[in-house]
């Protein structure tokens, strides 16, 4: 696949801190709905896929939940991850995989090409973040489309597919427009850095004459690469694109952190990142170690005082430390943006990993329309289907929700979508039906008309 080839960074997708660290979190939230669908198939011996297993969290988390199962269980797991993509935290959640029990073997290959490198039909495939991940970097649309129709062909009846990917918007339109304000300094610079990144650079839906972005200051339309960091912005645009603007600052200013740039490194996964004040509300304390950053001493200073000591680093109020934060960005792109080469160097790095790529361009009903229509023209015979009400779920990012929150004035919801897709056969009426009952509370009338013609041989 020439053009995957391309397009796909290889070297930045696999370096260690992005997969060892960065891609490492949120194991259990991975692997969830993996294990509600072993314990809903009729045999013990079971094939599970995951593709893309990147640093190797759910691997690790279904190592633990094999160890604890008391029940007479065979499981083979086999992971796909992209050509030249290694990780040595993979290797040894594999290891810990085979000590609990289980077989473990890694191939090499691109989730489209799935049929190939799946010899016989197995009972479990996941994925988190695949399906925009093909979209950006497989050929947009038709090549996810492509993908999907191959998933029944890989899958035995009654198997599952477990996804898990970045929350969209609330609906089902991504080009509805809507209006943005921005007036906090270093998200005027990251628009200024990142629109022309991303519009020119990346692989999105948004090329209708509709979709145009329209950027406004002192109330005179301005071109994005004018933008004015000092003054608040509106800007008018699709809401998807703003999703995408607000989750790509997210993820940039995670990379900031994760590099040691700015001065300061926090703990992002693990336990220490999970130190909550008020977890419903997202209000956390945050531990870190300063590094080698451009913080002069008396910012260290001020940022020591403003912490404490825990055993060998310090710890902050969550909301203090996004203060401190917001000031190093800032000077970041300053930095950034007056040619300095070493923070330039850090900001490209960033643009070829992150900054293409298409986020959350499928809402929930859009998701379950795609997977149904596409499943059922694959002509296995079956249908990709979330058949329980449990089976569609979204797990809220609160520590973000409450940055953002903080930062714009109508922030849009950050979250994960989840849904556990079960590959029905067309002619057991009764699944089919429950199945209906679950997607209707997500999908529009216009998307269930789509999901009806399909699965009774009209589309």
């Amino acid at each position: 696949m020439p053009d995957t080839l391309e397009r796909f960074d290889v070297a930045a997708k696999s370096a260690a801190r992005y997969l060892d660290q960065a891609a490492n979190g949120s194991g259990a939230e991975k692997a969830d709905f993996v294990g509600r669908a072993l314990r809903r198939l009729p045999t013990a011996a079971a094939h599970v896929v995951e593709v893309g297993p990147g640093g190797g969290a759910a691997v690790d988390y279904l190592a633990a939940e094999l160890a604890r199962d008391t029940r007479e269980r065979s499981v083979e797991l086999t992971l796909i991850e992209a050509p030249g993509v290694f990780s040595e935290s993979l290797d040894r959640a594999m290891g810990r995989f085979r000590a609990a029990g289980g077989t473990c073997t890694l191939r090499h290959g691109f989730a489209q090409d799935l049929a190939g490198l799946l010899p016989a039909p197995v009972d479990v495939i996941a994925a988190s973040a695949l399906l925009h991940e093909v979209y950006s970097y497989g050929g947009g649309y038709p090549g996810l489309h492509a993908m999907i129709r191959t998933l029944p062909l890989v899958l035995r009846e009654g198997g599952f597919f477990a996804y898990r990917d970045v929350y969209a918007v609330a609906g089902g339109d991504l080009h509805e427009r809507v209006t943005q304000c921005y007036s906090a300094r270093p998200w005027l610079q990251f628009l200024r850095l990142f629109l022309p990144e991303y519009l020119g650079g990346g692989t999105h839906p948004y090329h209708h004459a509709a979709d145009e972005l329209v950027v406004r200051q002192d109330s005179r339309i301005v071109p994005v690469r004018d933008l004015d960091p000092t003054r608040s912005a509106i800007i008018t645009a699709p809401v998807g694109l703003c999703r995408e603007i607000q989750r790509h600052y997210i993820t940039a200013r995670d990379h900031l952190w994760r590099t040691g740039v700015l001065g300061f490194r926090p703990e992002l996964e693990g336990v220490l990142s999970d130190d909550w004040i008020d977890a419903r509300a997202g209000h956390k304390r945050v531990h870190y170690r300063l590094t080698s950053g451009r913080m002069t001493e008396a910012q260290c200073a001020m940022l020591t005082a403003l912490s404490e000591p825990y055993a060998d680093h310090l710890v902050c109020d969550g909301d203090v430390f996004d203060e401190i934060t917001d000031v190093a960005v800032r000077q970041f792109f300053d930095d950034v943006e007056s040619g300095d080469p070493a923070r330039g160097e850090v900001w490209a790095a960033w643009c070829v990993r992150e900054a293409h790529e298409t986020y959350a361009y499928l809402p929930l009903g859009e998701l379950l329309t795609t997977c149904i229509v596409n499943s059922v023209a694959a002509g296995a015979g079956t249908v990709l289907v979330p058949v329980r009400a449990d089976d569609v779920a979204v797990a809220e990012r609160s520590y973000y929700q409450r940055y953002v929150t903080r930062k714009l004035a109508n922030p849009l919801r950050d979250g994960k979508q989840r849904v556990l897709f079960a590959n029905v056969p067309l002619s057991d009426s009764e699944t089919v039906r429950q199945a209906w009952g679950t997607i209707e509370h997500w999908c529009s009338k216009a998307d269930l008309a789509r999901v009806y013609a399909a699965i009774n041989g009209g589309g």
